[in-house]
């Protein structure tokens, strides 16, 4: 079902309001759903996304990809081996090819190359099953849903639980999609207009790695904008990087390192990126914070096994404290319990 946008403010505009209240730094940060409850549930799954808004989330996030009949789809990558059952589906062993993406060759199977129907007969799995095997039992119950069924469970959640559930969407390798007829942009800000999210104070985030597609969508919506950075992108987010990225973007995304450093596998003084942000006039939503020995400082991790679960709260209080006005996690249950 698709909603006006007066149809969805009538909904939830208390709730909106308070929403729009979090992202200020003078509120409590927010929690963004990193694809899901993606912990527990196979990433980019709506039974994923519902438990990610029982755990307490504000915002949950899909990252957005076209199919060959340029439909926004959510995956993680365009590279579709790793979060479904195709590599399995002899009717599209044929399909398997090698691109070169942003610089990188990556042999696979891409979501561009299938139709929207072809994509609906494939199921979602766990990307990370020998980390996550409690979430690899729920492999095979969903398929992969369009960016239309992610906004449709937003607005209903918003409604089932009282509060404004937003959605955080990321444009994946838009230059890519571009290079073969399938613009990324323009589809997402039309897709924001149909469903009445195309203002400033509507509950959602639009983000990329990418600057020049967010310079883009600027100009074709006035949703706000969020620049992710890596880790191994540091001149970014210095104080002249910070302020080139206000003139297109109304927040910086950096991996949570870049906020919270580590020293000799520890957790070390929070860096000048937030006060630099805020100085200019951003957000800081740093990524992502997961639970598992893998992802965390040496110090910070418990037990033997890079599966064992670690200090993450230690992660989470420490990037309240540094003042961040939000944060990813694979964990949201986890991020809501350190922010109470």
């Amino acid at each position: 079902m698709h909603l006006t946008r007066r149809a969805f403010t009538a909904a939830t505009a208390a709730a909106l309001a308070a929403t729009s209240a979090l992202a200020s730094p003078a509120r409590k940060p927010i929690v963004i759903a990193h694809r899901g409850a993606s912990g527990e549930r196979p990433e980019h799954t709506l039974m994923g996304y519902r438990l990610a808004v029982d755990q307490g989330c504000d915002f949950i996030e899909p990252d957005l990809v076209l199919t060959m009949d340029g439909v926004l789809v959510v995956r993680h990558e365009n590279e579709i081996s790793g979060t479904t059952d195709v590599a399995s589906r002899r009717e599209f062993a044929i399909r398997r090819t090698t691109k070169f993406i942003d610089g990188e060759k990556i042999e696979g199977w891409f979501a561009e190359d299938f139709t929207l129907a072809e994509l609906k007969t494939l199921r979602a799995r766990e990307r990370l099953p020998d980390l996550r095997p409690g979430s690899a039992k729920f492999d095979g119950r969903e398929a992969v849903p369009t960016f239309q069924e992610v906004i449709d469970l937003a607005t209903a959640e918003s409604r089932r639980v009282g509060r404004t559930i937003g959605v955080y969407p990321e444009m994946k390798h838009p230059a890519f999609l571009a290079s073969l007829g399938l613009p990324i942009e323009a589809r997402l800000a039309a897709a924001l207009k149909t469903n009445g999210l195309d203002a400033r104070d509507a509950p959602v985030f639009v983000q990329c790695f990418e600057a020049a597609p967010l310079a883009t969508f600027k100009t074709l919506s006035k949703a706000r904008r969020v620049q992710l950075v890596g880790a191994g992108n540091p001149a970014m987010v210095s104080a002249e990087g910070l302020k080139a990225i206000a003139q297109y973007a109304d927040g910086v995304g950096p991996d949570w390192s870049m906020v919270l450093p580590t020293l000799d596998g520890a957790l070390g003084p929070p860096s000048a990126l937030v006060a630099d942000a805020h100085a200019v006039g951003l957000l800081v939503h740093p990524w992502t914070v997961r639970a598992e020995n893998r992802f965390l400082p040496a110090k910070l991790r418990r037990g033997t096994s890079l599966a064992e679960h670690g200090d993450a709260e230690a992660v989470f209080l420490a990037l309240y404290a540094a003042g961040v006005d939000g944060v990813f996690s694979d964990f949201p249950g986890l991020a809501v319990a350190a922010r109470g």
